[in-house]
C-alpha cells in the first residue's frame, strides 16, 4: 500500500506505465486520455506518469480484463491450464467455473485437481464449490457431495455453483437446504439455474439467498428475474445462443443487472470466434453501444459476484487491461494480468502446465456392450419423443406414431435412437429413447461428456454402430468417437474424468473440428444443432422439457420419470 500511495502521488516511478491511451470508464461511460501507472500488479493511477518500463498506447483503446460471469471448463475439453492458454489472448482475465462436471465423476477430487492445475496460469479462475453432486437422484454418477463437502470446499472456492435442483430448494429439501445454510453463514454468492419458474417459486428461490441465473431463453423470464433482484448472465456458447433473444431486455435500467456468460464453448469455438470479447462484439453489432457492452462484461461481473478488487481501470484494482485497436470492432492486441503482457497478437505468452493426476484418470467402468442391447422393446406405437430445439440445449416433449414389429421398435426415417449408458459403477442401466431434429444416417456418434452425471450418451440410426461407439469410448478411456456403417472414423480420448484431453491445443482443436464435420456432412446431422455438444445435453434432467438419464425418460414438468409408451 506504501508504494502503490507514493506512485499514486508521483514521488516514485511506476513499474509500467501504459503512456496516452483511450482509457474505458465503465464508472461514468466516458473515455479519458491518460496515463495507467501499475505498481506490484495493481493499477496506482489514471492521469499522468512516469515509469521503468513505458509502452505506448496512444490511439488504442483500453479495457478492464473480461470476466466471464459462468463456465464449466470442462466442457471445452481443455485442462484448465490449456483453457487458459486459449482464452487469455482474447481479453478474459477472470472466470467464474463451476467444476461440477467433474465434481460428478470424480467428486471434492476433481475439484481439487481444477484447482491445483489452474493455479499453474496467469488466468484467475474463481471456483464456486459444486452445489448438486449429483444434480438430482434421478441418475447415477460417480460421487456425491452433501452439504459437509460443500462446507469444505467453500474453504478453497469462492461461492457456491448452480443450484439445479430447484424443486430441492423450494419444497425445503433437508440436504439442499443445509447447502443454502452453508453459503448465508459465510456470506458467498449462490449461483442459480431455474428456468421456467412460477412467481411463487422464484420469490422462494431468491429468498434462499441464490442470486444468479444463466438460463434465461425469453425476455418475459429474463425480465421477472430482474424484477426480483437477480442478475441475468446472458448465455453465448456453442450450442447455447440466448443473446440475440435476450437483447431486446438490455436498456438504460436493466444494463447493471446484467452479466455475460459463455456456460459451455468448445474448442474450435474457442480458437476461432473467441471468449467473451465473442458476446460482447455480438452485441455491438445488436446496436449496444461498445462502453455498455464492456461494462456488462467487466464491472457487472465482479460486482454481482463480489469481486470488488477488479472489473474497472481504476487506482487500487487490479492491472488487468486489454489493449484494443477499435472499439467497435473489438481487434484485441495485448492483454495484460497484474501488469505483466500475458498475451499479444492472438497469442499466449505462457505455457500450459498440465498435471498427472491419477485421481481424475480410469474412470469409465462398463462391461462390453452389443447391439441387442439397443433394443427397444414397444407395448404400443405411440411414444414420447425428444425434440430438439436448435440453439438451446432444451428439448420439447413429443408424440409420435412409430413402426413396432414383434414388440420392437423399427427404425424410423425421422428419428434418431438415443441412449445414456451408466460408466461410473458399471451397473449395467440403460436408458434408451427416441430423438426428433438430430437426423443422424448410417451410424452412430458416442461421446463420455453426458450432463451432468457424465455417463455415456450415443446417438444413432442403427443398433450395431451405437454399440460400436461405445466400446470405443470404453477402449480409450473417455472420449469422443462417430461411427459409420460399422467403421471408427476418429476418436478424441478424453483421459481427465472422461472430460478433457491432456493433449495440446491444437490437436483437440483439430480432432474436435474434424469430428464435428464428419457429424455434418458425413452422418447427416442436422446442420442447426453442434453435434457433440448438443447430445450431451440431451442426459439434463434439469432442464426443460423431457431429457433421458442412465434409469429412463425423464419429465421436467412433472419432475418424475414416464413411460416411452404413451398411454
Amino acid at each position: 500500500m506504501e508504494k502503490l500511495i507514493k506512485v499514486a502521488m508521483g514521488f516514485e516511478k511506476a513499474d509500467l506505465v501504459l503512456k496516452g491511451g483511450n482509457v474505458i470508464n465503465v464508472y461514468t461511460g466516458e473515455i479519458e486520455v491518460a496515463d495507467i501507472a501499475v505498481c506490484d500488479g495493481y493499477i496506482a493511477g489514471v492521469g499522468d506518469y512516469s515509469g521503468i518500463e513505458e509502452v505506448d498506447v496512444c490511439g488504442k483503446y483500453l479495457a478492464p480484463g473480461f470476466i466471464d460471469g459462468h463456465l464449466h471448463i470442462e466442457s471445452t475439453m481443455l485442462s484448465p491450464s490449456n483453457f487458459a492458454k486459449a482464452i487469455m489472448p482474447w481479453g478474459t482475465t477472470t472466470g467464474i467455473c463451476d467444476p461440477h462436471e467433474i465434481a460428478n465423476v470424480c467428486g471434492e477430487a476433481g475439484v481439487d485437481y481444477m484447482i491445483r492445475e489452474s493455479k499453474q496460469t496467469p488466468f484467475d479462475a474463481v471456483f464456486m464449490a459444486p452445489s448438486c453432486v449429483p444434480a438430482t437422484p434421478y441418475e447415477n454418477n460417480g460421487a456425491t457431495i452433501d452439504a459437509k463437502g460443500v462446507d469444505r470446499l467453500l474453504d478453497k472456492c469462492h461461492g457456491v455453483g448452480e443450484f439445479m435442483n430447484a424443486p430441492g430448494v423450494v419444497y425445503g429439501d433437508k440436504d439442499v437446504l443445509n447447502k443454502l445454510k452453508c453459503a448465508k453463514n459465510r456470506g458467498v454468492v449462490v449461483d442459480g439455474h431455474y428456468p421456467m419458474a412460477s412467481a411463487k417459486e422464484l420469490n422462494a428461490y431468491i429468498g434462499a439467498g441464490i442470486s444468479t441465473d444463466h438460463e434465461c431463453t425469453d425476455i418475459v423470464d429474463a425480465c421477472d428475474k430482474i424484477r426480483r433482484g437477480m442478475y441475468v448472465l446472458i448465455r453465448e456458447g456453442s450450442a447455447t445462443k440466448n443473446l440475440k433473444d435476450l437483447f431486446p431486455i438490455i436498456n438504460n435500467k436493466t444494463l447493471r443487472r446484467l452479466v455475460f456468460c459463455t456456460d459451455d464453448r468448445q474448442v474450435h469455438d474457442l480458437l476461432n470466434i473467441g471468449h467473451i470479447n465473442n458476446n460482447i462484439k455480438l452485441a455491438i453489432e445488436m446496436g449496444l453501444h461498445p462502453i455498455d457492452a464492456i461494462t456488462i462484461a467487466t464491472l457487472n461481473a465482479a460486482e454481482c459476484y463480489k469481486l470488488f478488487d477488479r472489473g474497472a481501470i481504476a487506482p487500487g484494482k487490479i492491472a488487468d487491461i486489454v489493449v484494443i485497436d477499435d472499439i467497435n470492432k473489438l481487434n484485441i492486441l495485448q492483454v495484460y494480468k497484474k501488469g505483466v503482457l500475458v498475451a499479444e497478437n492472438g497469442k499466449a505468452l505462457f505455457d500450459a502446465k498440465i498435471l498427472d493426476c491419477k485421481d481424475v484418470k480410469n474412470t469409465v467402468h462398463i462391461k462390453d456392450i452389443c447391439k441387442d442391447d439397443f433394443k427397444l422393446k414397444l407395448n404400443s406405437n405411440k411414444v414420447r419423443v425428444m425434440g430438439i430445439e436448435p440453439h438451446n440445449v432444451t428439448t420439447k416433449s413429443l408424440e409420435a406414431e412409430v413402426c413396432v414389429k414383434d414388440g420392437e421398435y423399427v427404425t424410423s426415417a425421422n428419428l434418431s435412437k438415443i441412449a445414456v449408458v451408466e460408466r461410473h459403477k458399471n451397473t449395467g442401466n440403460i436408458g434408451i429413447g427416441l430423438l426428433e431434429g438430430y437426423d443422424i444416417k448410417g451410424g452412430a456418434i458416442a461421446v463420455s461428456v453426458a450432463h451432468d452425471s457424465h455417463n455415456i450418451i450415443v446417438c444413432g440410426d442403427n443398433d450395431e454402430d451405437m454399440a460400436i461407439a461405445v466400446n470405443e469410448i470404453k477402449r480409450v478411456g473417455g472420449g469422443m468417437t462417430a461411427v459409420h456403417n460399422g467403421k471408427v472414423f476418429d476418436t478424441l480420448e478424453l483421459p481427465i474424468a472422461g472430460l478433457m484431453s491432456d493433449k495440446e491445443i491444437g490437436y483437440i482443436a483439430e480432432k474436435t473440428e474434424k469430428l464435428n464435420k464428419y457429424a455434418t456432412e458425413v452422418l447427416k446431422v442436422n446442420k442447426d444443432v453442434e453435434p457433440f455438444m448438443t447430445l450431451s445435453f440431451m442426459s439434463l434432467v434439469v432442464i426443460p422439457e423431457l431429457k433421458i438419464s442412465d434409469k429412463g425418460l425423464f419429465d421436467y414438468k412433472s419432475f418424475k420419470f414416464v413411460q416411452i409408451e404413451v398411454e
